[in-house]
């Protein structure tokens, strides 16, 4: 049995992600060369944190039309049928699994469904600490970290390189700044 964690100002609660003060972002190889970062600027959340704190929960959407690689033209090619035609599949989710301990850290397994998909997608996941806001507010901070195959959402165009490799890695790099505000 796995002892439950100590976390310094640790509450139990119903949380709602703060996405003023919230990030989901993103890293994906470009011409097997160059790193190409965007994020997504529309986004909510819960989470939901219990007594024992291996026993919390996750559930967010993400605003597929909200994708910003600051490339206007690369983002509307990113929203089309080409990658997340977001005409179809304008949400993705995640809804959370399971946590276990993972040194100075946690995994936090769940589900991820985009462009019509379901997988499994485990994120390293920090808290970076219980407090309070400006106006008297519970807050928490956390980071989340993980990789996943675009391919395994069935993103799958490949167009490939003179020399060799694709246009587009499949491996998608993941990090989340996440505050959020405890619920009244």
């Amino acid at each position: 049995m796995t002892q439950q964690p100590v976390i310094p100002g640790y509450v139990a609660g119903t949380w709602t992600i703060d996405p003023g003060h919230s990030e989901v972002s993103f890293t994906v190889r470009h011409l097997m060369m160059t790193r190409v970062r965007g994020r997504f600027g529309r986004f909510s959340g819960q989470l939901v944190t219990a007594e024992n704190p291996l026993d919390s929960r996750v559930s967010a959407d993400i605003d597929m039309a909200s994708i910003d690689t600051n490339n206007a033209a690369r983002d509307a090619d990113l929203s089309s049928g080409n990658f997340f035609d977001v005409g179809t599949f304008p949400v993705m989710t995640y809804e959370s699994t399971s946590l276990e301990p993972d040194g100075d850290a946690f995994l936090l397994r769940g589900d991820l469904t985009c462009h019509g998909a379901t997988a499994e997608v485990p994120l390293r996941l920090t808290v970076n600490g219980f407090g309070t806001g400006r106006f008297g507010d519970r807050r928490a901070a956390f980071t989340a970290t993980g990789e996943l195959s675009r391919k395994a959402f069935g993103i799958s165009l490949d167009l490939p390189l003179d020399g060799g490799g694709v246009v587009i890695g499949d491996r998608i790099e993941i990090t989340l700044e996440i505050q959020a505000v405890l619920g009244q």
